[in-house]
């Protein structure tokens, strides 16, 4: 059976090489770079023990060093499951929803079509480029300038400009030999049902070339320059060359960008990902003027594991999260994810960078959400829980949205997630008249006695404990920076609750600071004053030892280290909880049983005082305990009376 090229190339674009291979080998994750789709395995075609097998997934190929084995996502599954080469690609079609073309003998042909095509386009690139030039492109020109787009920046996305005239760019064509049926196909000018002369589809707009994986221009969209125009952006209509909605704008790009520590950044349009591409935010795409489809979604999560949507800070930007949501629940799986960066209200991307610079929207995407808050948002957003049918009827509405989610084990912690957010939703309110720390429930007094320790950590439950202790870590490590270098591999897997010190920490993780008032700048610089003034005010802060007496680097490091190891047995005994409990239904068995006891014991001999009681005691002869200490004085007493005595 004869394939047209064009058909393989798009089943290699739209198979991931290392979800391919990922079915048949474990994969060496020290070696290995997910980000860059770099990986290493112990080869599938000969026994080692060591990773000489590579797959580049952006390249589509692999390779061994030790066998020598190489090819693609064709070859590999022909080889490992033993079928011809036709039937490993229909195997890779069915996989990609691709059907198989019907025999076709003049697919070459039809091949050298889709190239001449892709070189028109080439050829009204460098023509749009070439039209910004002119006088009449001033306004364009200044209008990007005025955007912060340098000429450099705009020769980088090969911006352009199409004249406000109804036949110039086909003019330019025709005179370099271009058939009029090719400009009709691209979809760069239009032919008119009554039969009328065809004319350019792009007049008086700042053109913007769209281009597939493997760099070559399918489609434009444009910005108009007129503000009375019907449409403001317009986008190249579907055609040989292009489907919108499996295609993102500066794919190609961000892909070769992707890193481990380079999220994939998912903005609205094209001036966003420009400007995030601009201000060091490479890995940055964007849907084609419409919502984000499965198609796209997949793509995404081709290029990572778990792209930040930034989505502009209105309501419009609201609703798009919540219908990617929608789409996305039932295509979640293990390995994929999203999170949200909302920007604040009324402002893109774009404006966020020219406001605060990239350190501003850095901040931004490291507070970013993960799904599951964002979903719940959305569920609960503007209600009122007063009774248990608005509770139930919540409760229904999160069960049939997690419902969608196919992963079983994923599902499972969707729903431990809500249920914490659920218990944070109807947790016990903090009294007003209730002491500092005191918390009741329906308006009762709590139950702690007056001789209870007056602390946040005695009276307070578990959310506000671990806010406390995570913020007098966060306190001494700026206070005593040369801590952070001894206590680094402790801090390196750490993720706080409270978002402002999550952010401290992460500063912090990054180290090389000289005093404390570079930590505090540096702090005060990405998360403003404010936050630095309430940890200050923090109770438990304000009488931490080792701030009250700076200077002791032993001292500091040892709190941090209590701190840390109980923070580290509390959160163990919750997460055994959780475990033990996400099935309501089903009985605690002897494993578990025994889990939860060693995780409470660990919690108890954490956060247990560290001054024992060291008190020694005898027994007397009525049953009843006397201090040792107590007893030498009195039979020393006794001994020196019973002295004077004799003496006399």
């Amino acid at each position: 059976m004869s394939l047209p090229p064009g058909f393989l190339d798009e089943l290699r674009t739209r198979v991931s090489l290392t979800s391919v291979v990922g079915r048949k080998v474990s994969w060496d994750m020290r070696k290995s770079n997910q980000g860059k789709g770099d990986m290493w395995a112990p080869c599938p075609f000969h026994q080692e023990k060591t990773a000489s097998f590579h797959v580049d997934d952006r390249k589509g190929f692999y390779y061994c060093f030790g066998c020598q084995a190489k090819g693609d996502a064709i070859s590999f599954i022909k080889d490992t499951e033993n079928v011809s080469f036709i039937e490993a690609v229909e195997i890779l079609a069915g996989e990609a929803g691709m059907s198989m073309p019907a025999r076709d003998p003049q697919a070459r042909e039809k091949a050298d079509h889709r190239s001449e095509l892709s070189d028109v386009m080439e050829q009204a690139v460098r023509y749009f480029r070439m039209t910004l030039n002119t006088a009449a492109a001033a306004p364009a020109r200044s209008y990007l300038e005025g955007r912060g787009l340098s000429p450099a920046a705009q020769e980088r996305f090969d911006l352009g400009f199409a004249l406000d005239d109804r036949s110039a760019l086909i003019r330019h064509l025709t005179d370099s030999g271009v058939a009029i049926e090719k400009i009709i196909e691209t979809g760069l000018c239009i032919k008119p049902d009554d039969g009328g002369a065809p004319y350019d589809r792009f007049r008086g707009r700042i053109m913007f070339p769209i281009r597939d994986m493997r760099g070559r221009c399918i489609a434009f969209g444009g910005r108009a320059m007129d503000p009375a125009a019907r449409a403001k952006y317009l986008n190249s209509p579907e055609t040989t060359l292009f489907d919108k909605g499996r295609s993102l704008y500066n794919q190609a790009a961000a892909r070769s960008e992707l890193g481990k520590d380079s999220p994939l950044i998912v903005a609205e349009g094209y001036m966003d990902v420009i400007a995030l591409v601009e201000a060091g935010f490479g890995a940055s795409v964007a849907p084609l003027g419409t919502a984000i489809t499965e198609d796209q979604l997949t793509l995404m999560w081709r290029m990572h594991a778990e792209p930040i949507i930034a989505l502009d800070g209105d309501a419009a930007g609201l609703r798009a999260a919540y219908r990617l949501i929608d789409l996305a629940l039932p295509m979640l799986e293990t390995g994929r994810a999203l999170r949200f960066a909302l920007m604040p209200q009324g402002q893109d991307p774009d404006d966020v960078i020219r406001q605060g610079g990239p350190q501003a929207l850095q901040a931004l995407l490291d507070q970013a959400v993960p799904m599951v808050e964002l979903m719940w948002q959305q569920a609960t957003e503007g209600q009122v829980y007063d009774s248990p049918e608005r509770k139930a009827a919540l409760d229904k509405t999160i069960a049939s949205k997690i419902a969608l989610i196919r992963d079983q084990g994923l599902r499972t912690h969707y729903q431990n997630a809500v249920k914490e957010l659920r218990w944070n939703l109807f947790r016990p309110k903090r009294s007003s008249n209730a002491g500092r720390g005191r918390f009741v429930a329906g308006g009762r007094p709590s139950s702690a006695q007056p001789s209870t320790k007056a602390s946040d950590l005695a009276a307070a439950d578990d959310g506000v404990a671990q806010y406390i202790r995570e913020a007098v870590i966060i306190a001494v490590l700026i206070a005593s920076p040369a801590v952070i270098d001894q206590v680094l591999d402790d801090l390196s897997m750490l993720e706080f609750a409270d978002a402002d010190l999550d952010r401290m920490l992460k500063i912090l993780r990054g180290g090389g600071f000289a005093d404390r008032s570079e930590v505090e700048a540096r702090i005060a610089e990405a998360l403003g004053a404010g936050a630095l003034e309430k940890l200050w005010a923090t109770g438990h802060v304000a009488i931490t030892p080792c701030l009250r007496h700076p200077g002791n680097i032993e001292m500091a490091r040892m709190t941090v280290e209590e701190e840390l190891a109980k923070l580290g047995s509390e959160q163990g005994l919750a997460a055994e909880l959780n475990e033990a409990i996400k099935d309501p239904q089903q009985a605690i068995d002897d494993t578990s049983l025994w889990r939860l006891t060693r995780a409470a014991e660990a919690k108890n001999r954490a956060t247990q005082p560290d001054q024992q009681d060291k008190v020694q005691y005898d027994l007397a002869n009525n049953g009843a305990r006397i201090n040792r200490d107590e007893r030498n004085k009195l039979d020393a007493l006794l001994e020196e009376i019973s002295s004077s005595r004799t003496k006399r």
